[in-house]
């Protein structure tokens, strides 16, 4: 099903036995954070504090905690299944009969439903206040040295000065004032590319934030889409029906219509203000860097309206279950261009870009270099700063299993290989900002066409027959 809005969502998980209401009085400067953490390590629900101290809306957290709440997200379908439905997508062909054609319909039809719907009244403009002050909203300072209050949950909407193609991204904004906010986009996103268009042109770039629309649309504002593929458009496939947009009060825009607040406004060329530091979910703070500055020009909100916000810090926290979703969503996107990719994981302990494991099909001498290689070329798999290859029998999502082969495996010299390039822009390891190496490992067995000269040894396994006896006889032993 598709949620009408984050209220909506909210009331589900919540009769799923997901949510847990907090009744006390809670500050949104660090008591907030030090709650959430807590619950979100264990895999716990996700919070709705009631009563947030000096101010009148309530604060939602760890809305994606859980595999349960993801599933929810998407309708009731498992990140696979999700995954599953863009690879059919992916290989309608294009028709070249006339029965080919009559085929392809339904999918086209499908395709067509996903496209946004334009509104002219929204439930996010219930209230309307062009004289907007920021300071009624909840906004946390998560941890003790953050350089401030920041919105960790933000729907950042920006359009092509040139075309006016939208991006939607997911970027934090630390407060600076009752009308100013620093955006912190990566050089790499669509949000900044916006603006150094715009900075070229010598023109202010129109910004708009979407605070809590439908689950699917928060969550399609994290996804690694490729460039030029519409965030709101992959929201409607999420959800099965079109995200509506309403035009923002002050900008040409377009927003969720069912968002909770929406703060418009935007940002000048040439002007930066030093931003951080933040508590990130590399488990250190981010240092503080030059950022644009937005200037707020409107601020409209529901009437009822909830505020939600993420906790990220030392893993894990809800952002896991975010990144585990999108590389079952995404993988067959991947597929389609390196097809002996059997299966990847992204350990939650390597905070989605430090370590990725990935099993092949091995066909030829060096296809595990070529695989490292190829992901570094591809979207946010640049920023992967280790990757590990594995033959196909090995199961990635096993951790034990794959440090059990990775020790096994490899020779260091021989199966070690480098690359420079670009990296996140939270890696505090690397000698300058955005730009670092990144290590391939080859762990999969050697050939003798790789110039291995010695027999590889077989892994140690019981018989079939002798394993099924056993399960036979097993629960007799009393062992259980």
């Amino acid at each position: 099903m598709a949620y009408r809005d984050l209220n909506q969502f909210i009331e589900a998980i919540e009769r799923a036995g997901e949510l847990k209401r907090i009744s006390q009085p809670i500050s949104p400067i660090l008591e907030i954070t030090e709650i959430t953490d807590r619950v979100s390590k264990k895999g716990g629900p996700a919070l709705f504090f009631e009563k947030v101290e000096g101010h009148r809306f309530p604060v939602v957290t760890n809305l994606f905690g859980s595999d349960k709440r993801m599933r929810l997200c998407l309708g009731g379908r498992s990140p696979d299944e999700v995954g599953g439905e863009i690879k059919d997508l992916l290989e309608m062909e294009p028709p070249d009969t006339l029965w080919k054609s009559i085929k392809t319909l339904p999918k086209l039809h499908q395709l067509s439903k996903f496209f946004p719907r334009k509104v002219e009244k929204a439930p996010c403009q219930e209230i309307v206040l062009k004289e907007p002050d920021l300071g009624p909203l909840p906004i946390l300072q998560c941890w003790p040295d953050d350089g401030g209050r920041f919105i960790t949950f933000p729907v950042v909407v920006t359009k092509d000065p040139e075309n006016g193609k939208r991006n939607v991204g997911m970027y934090r904004l630390q407060i600076f004032g009752s009308k100013t906010l620093g955006v912190h986009w990566h050089p790499q996103k669509g949000g900044a590319q916006h603006f150094r268009m715009a900075e070229r042109r010598e023109e202010k770039l129109e910004i708009a934030v979407a605070l809590g629309p439908d689950p699917a649309t928060l969550y399609s504002a994290t996804a690694p889409l490729p460039e030029g593929m519409d965030e709101f458009v992959f929201a409607g496939f999420l959800r099965g029906e079109p995200v509506e947009l309403v035009k923002c009060t002050t900008l040409s825009i377009e927003v969720p219509a069912c968002s909770q607040f929406v703060i418009e406004g935007y940002v000048e060329p040439g002007e930066r203000r030093m931003e951080g530091p933040f508590g990130d979910h590399t488990g250190f703070y981010s240092l503080p860097d030059l950022y644009p500055v937005m200037h707020v020009t409107a601020l409209t909100h529901r009437k009822d309206a909830v505020y939600p916000a993420t906790v990220v810090g030392g893993p894990p926290m809800e952002d896991s279950f975010l990144g585990k979703a999108t590389v079952r969503i995404f993988l067959p996107l991947i597929r389609t261009q390196l097809p002996e990719i059997i299966d990847i994981h992204m350990p939650v302990e390597g905070v989605f870009h430090n370590l990725v494991f990935v099993s092949i099909d091995k066909r030829y001498p060096g296809h595990a270099r070529k695989i490292g290689h190829a992901l570094w070329g591809m979207g946010q798999m640049m920023f992967s700063k280790v990757i590990v290859v594995f033959d196909g029998e090995i199961d990635v999502q096993n951790l034990s299993e794959c440090l059990w082969i990775l020790g096994a495996n490899i020779d260091p010299k021989r199966d070690v290989f480098f690359s420079e390039g670009p990296v996140d822009a939270l890696d505090h390891a690397s000698e300058l900002p955005h730009y670092g190496s990144k290590m391939g490992i080859d762990a999969t067995k050697k050939w003798p066409e790789e110039g291995f000269g010695r027999p590889w040894p077989k892994r140690i396994e019981m018989e079939p027959a002798i394993k099924r006896r056993i399960d036979q006889l097993w629960k007799s032993f009393g062992l259980e």
